[in-house]
């Protein structure tokens, strides 16, 4: 694999906004074309904590067009990707990126990836960002630690430049918080110039076969519904869950070989057409699983080929 970064490729290129009409303006203009923005710390009420409630408006608020906005773009295509890319380049194979397709920064795209370690979409998120893409990144991630903890905050602010976003709850009271939390996921997404990473198995699988996986959620169904936009999917496999170990053997030569493919955006048929319910829902989350799936049989030849 060369280290060289490769643009993604492209067609046409969107013309820029007008210098009356800069991002942030046009930004706007599409945010009010969505619709009102949900806002999970009003729906929640005294379900939140304090902490909670301080944590998730602060995030929320990194999203609006703006110079933070702007700096955070910039630190995780500068910084965030250099430290992935570097950490892992020597054991990081990557396959299938003439897949892609153009992608303009004010597109927004859905990446669906299977889930088996902590460093999953980071890796896969990196490459794509020294490859040219300029979108906000948004994952969502579990609210217990990320958002009921300052060092949640923390660490999310310095390992993803607060990419984990919304937050996701487990807590059986609160499980209906999620609804909101994905209708504001969808809502950036329909804004535009967002990529978010979804697991369509909701958790990792934590078994010694990385070829099959958990039943699909039918959240991540919801919002490739209701978003509407390009769903890249992608296969990772050989990262560990353990970051020391993981960066020392990309150094010392005895790092796992990391294989990363892509495939073409995935095509849902007549899925998008019906009405809504559970049940298209969950269709539309496995058919973005089988895609993954594919991906990984062509990932096992690949490592049979390779001996690894």
């Amino acid at each position: 694999m060369s280290n060289a970064p490769d643009p993604l490729p492209t067609e046409e290129q969107e013309p820029p906004p007008p210098r009356s009409e800069p991002r942030a303006v046009a930004a706007r203009v599409r945010a009010v074309e969505a619709g009102p923005r949900p806002d999970l710390v009003a729906a929640a009420g005294d379900r939140l904590s304090k902490i909670e409630r301080w944590q998730i408006d602060f995030i929320r608020r990194s999203f609006d067009p703006g110079a933070f906005d702007a700096a955070l773009r910039w630190c995780q295509r500068h910084v965030g990707s250099s430290w992935i890319h570097h950490c892992t380049k020597h054991v990081r194979h990557v396959y299938g990126l003439e897949r892609i397709p153009a992608l303009a920064p004010s597109d927004s795209v859905v990446c669906v990836c299977n889930h088996r370690s902590f460093f999953d979409l980071y890796v896969v998120t990196a490459e794509l960002v020294r490859r040219g893409l300029a979108q906000r990144i948004a994952f969502p991630v579990r609210s217990q630690f990320f958002y009921d903890n300052p060092l949640g905050l923390f660490v999310n602010g310095v390992m993803s430049f607060f990419a984990m976003y919304p937050p996701i709850f487990r807590e059986r009271k609160r499980l209906a918080l999620n609804v909101t939390s994905l209708e504001e996921l969808v809502w950036l997404l329909k804004r535009g110039g967002t990529f978010a990473g979804l697991h369509p198995e909701g958790t990792r699988k934590k078994d010694e076969d990385p070829y099959t996986f958990l039943p699909a959620q039918t959240g991540v169904g919801r919002v490739i519904y209701d978003a509407r936009v390009t769903v890249l999917p992608v296969f990772i496999n050989g990262l560990i869950n353990d970051l020391p170990r993981q960066v020392l053997g990309n150094f010392d030569g005895t790092g796992k070989p990391v294989n990363v493919v892509f495939g073409k955006p995935v095509e849902f048929g007549d899925l998008l057409d019906q009405r809504p319910s559970p049940r298209v829902y969950r269709a539309l989350a496995e058919r973005a699983l089988s895609a993954i799936g594919e991906l990984g049989a062509e990932e096992k030849r690949i490592r049979a080929t390779l001996g690894g």
